[in-house]
């Protein structure tokens, strides 16, 4: 078939489209901005990619669109796949018909740590040969690519609870199927789409009628949001972490913990993580990746040799350069207790020394002032805070500045929060930059600005 994708770019439908490709299909795509590194890795599978969505991208006419969430009525492309009743579809719904329906589906669903643990998931089976097919919504660091087909039985997959389409109201992740589920955890998030937590959980709870009875649902105990959930309805096999798992720090900033499992006859240690990633929430992740392979077959000692040599995917605490013992980090935190957790390891990894936070509050929940009330506490692990507020923001930073204390600055220009992070950094500092947007590159000016101050 020849298949179009609207929307090709995104981490999701470009993972959509390596897979499509790889299935024997023709795939092109468009995207309203056409940019490195999704276009490189598109175009180095020989995938022919259009910017922008006139409609002269359907000359000769698809076989199939498949229409990205971001897309929405009055889009010209959009509007004439509708007119000339052109075959369409969702990334998820084609995705569910043609690859998962004869997998078994391991999906890593909850707010927070999707990424990093559906990568460490796919690595775990990985490394233990199992050759999976995975579509994470990042990019992992130890596979040169976010999805692949990979050889039956296994495909690991990010379930996203975000909507699926213009059309299809429905969470994405209910188009999967999972055999083995994890729920990370689970807050309000998406105000754009989600009225209040109990429609995410509405949404969780569609998920759970899916999973079979021989199937496995992992979730932490003693979390009010999840039992809730969970009490709706479930039918599967339940392991909860807190009661049948459970970890223990070796090292305070979470470089180092032992595993251990719930058994007839106690709790029994299986072993010790040794790794490179910091911070409770990676250990978290961590855990529900080893109870979800073992789920898949893989042995407990073989899974924990796997994450001993995991690296973290792009923009998770991602050090992105030091100038004179200074160090950058880009994180992708933009909720506050993604932003909490992470200082947190942070700081439990870097001990007295100073920790300068920079935050974009760019996500669609975060321009609508959902969490800024949460905001101030979540930066008080953080020496010195500097807030971005970006034109036409719809809500004012200064609350959130006057509630850190004396410690924060507001700037609504890049190049002046570069220069203020620089006035203030002194060596031995770690700065934490927050996003889950470009940030209008500001990792490599303030970079460029350090080495300045630091190195002439």
């Amino acid at each position: 078939m020849h298949i179009h994708i609207l929307g090709i770019c995104g981490t999701f439908m470009g993972g959509i489209a390596a897979i499509a490709k790889a299935m024997g299909h023709k795939v092109t795509g468009s995207d309203a901005n056409v940019y490195p590194p999704m276009s490189t890795q598109l175009e180095e599978l020989g995938i022919e990619l259009t910017q922008g969505y006139d409609a002269s991208q359907f000359a000769p006419a698809p076989d199939l669109v498949i229409i990205g969430n971001a897309m929405s009525r009055g889009n010209p492309a959009v509007e004439y796949v509708l007119n000339t009743n052109l075959p369409y579809t969702s990334g998820p719904q084609w995705l569910a018909e043609h690859v998962l329906q004869s997998r078994w589906v391991l999906a890593v669903s909850g707010t927070h740590g999707k990424t990093t643990t559906t990568s460490m998931l796919a690595w775990i089976l990985e490394y233990a040969g199992l050759k999976p097919g995975f579509l994470i919504g990042g990019i992992p660091q130890n596979f040169d690519v976010s999805a692949r087909l990979g050889d039956a039985p296994f495909f690991v997959i990010e379930a996203d609870e975000y909507d699926t389409a213009f059309f299809d109201k429905r969470s994405k992740f209910v188009h999967y199927r999972p055999r083995t589920l994890i729920i990370n955890n689970l807050e309000y998030d998406h105000a754009d789409i989600f009225p209040d937590l109990a429609a995410i959980q509405r949404q969780f709870h569609h998920l759970l009628r899916m999973v079979p009875g021989n199937g496995l649902v992992l979730s932490p105990a003693n979390v009010a949001a999840v039992d809730d959930t969970l009490t709706m309805g479930c039918w599967s096999e339940q392991q909860r972490y807190g009661s049948d798992w459970k970890t223990e720090l070796l090292s305070k900033d979470g470089s180092a913990f032992r595993v251990s499992l719930q058994g007839e006859t106690g709790c029994e240690v299986l072993g010790e993580v040794h790794w490179d990633l910091t911070g409770q929430h990676s250990v978290d992740n961590g855990l529900m990746a080893l109870a979800a392979a073992r789920h898949a077959g893989v042995p407990i000692a073989v899974a924990i040799e796997a994450l001993n040599k995991f690296i973290a995917p792009k923009r998770r605490m991602e050090l992105k350069g030091t100038v004179a013992d200074i160090a950058v980090y880009d994180d992708f935190a933009h909720h506050p207790t993604a932003i909490d957790t992470t200082l947190n390891g942070l700081r439990n990894k870097v001990g007295e020394k100073r920790i300068l936070a920079v935050l974009e509050p760019r996500s669609n929940t975060m321009r609508l002032g959902v969490h800024k009330q949460a905001l101030p506490a979540s930066l008080k692990t953080a020496d010195q805070v500097f807030l971005f507020e970006p034109q036409n923001s719809g809500w004012s930073l200064a609350d959130v500045a006057l509630a850190c204390g004396n410690k924060a600055q507001v700037s609504s220009d890049i190049a002046d929060l570069v220069t203020l992070i620089t006035d203030a950094a002194v060596q031995g500092d770690s700065i934490v930059i927050m996003s889950n947007g470009g940030f209008g590159g500001i990792h490599d000016k303030l970079l460029d600005a350090l080495k300045k101050k630091w190195e002439h």
